[in-house]
């Protein structure tokens, strides 16, 4: 009914599948982000001056957190980067390059996935 090849693919899919429910949701979040940081996000980062929107960031891959050079201790500011979209149209136009920048802990900023 199966070949060999079929059996080991669904022996090895029924394990993962069975490790996978063994995990908390914690580790189940950890996997997930360990696996869109490997394949990467079609991110979209936007940054408010109150109600007002002021910059925004596309393709963003991820936002990692700074840590200290000798403590390793969380810094108060996240990091990534992406293409700056200057004239806030939602598509990263030719002239528009990929930037380094940082945000604040107390920045008010709003990261999703870009649905285009």
């Amino acid at each position: 009914m199966f070949k060999n090849t079929q059996r080991i693919a669904l022996t090895a899919l029924l394990v993962t599948a069975s490790l996978l429910a063994a995990c908390t949701q914690e580790q189940q979040n950890k996997i997930s982000r360990d696996i869109q940081n490997w394949t990467g996000t079609n991110g979209v980062l936007e940054v408010y001056a109150g109600d007002k929107l002021v910059r925004r960031f596309l393709k963003v891959d991820k936002i990692s957190t700074a840590l200290g050079t000798d403590d390793k201790a969380p810094r108060a500011y996240r990091y990534g980067y992406g293409v700056l979209d200057e004239n806030l149209n939602m598509v990263a136009d030719p002239d528009e390059k990929k930037v380094y920048f940082e945000v604040s802990d107390y920045s008010n900023t709003v990261f999703f996935e870009n649905p285009r």
